[in-house]
């Protein structure tokens, strides 16, 4: 009979938490930054939205990730 290692390597899922907190807040502050020339109050908004992004995903896959 073998036993199999208890160990477990999480660093793929804590990757994904990463690009998940930070993936869509990067992508509009880019779209953003595309914008700003043509579109200020575009640009504005796509800001707003990455900011709010941001505080609600750093709350929640913040939280996961440190286990609360």
């Amino acid at each position: 009979m073998t036993l199999l290692p208890l160990e477990a390597n999480f660093d793929g899922l804590v990757y994904f938490f990463a690009l998940i907190m930070l993936g869509p807040a990067l992508i509009f502050i880019c779209i953003g930054l595309l914008l700003r020339k043509s579109n200020k109050k575009a640009a504005k908004v796509l800001y707003i939205l990455a900011g709010v992004y941001l505080l609600v995903s750093l709350g929640i896959c913040g939280g996961l990730m440190g286990g609360f």
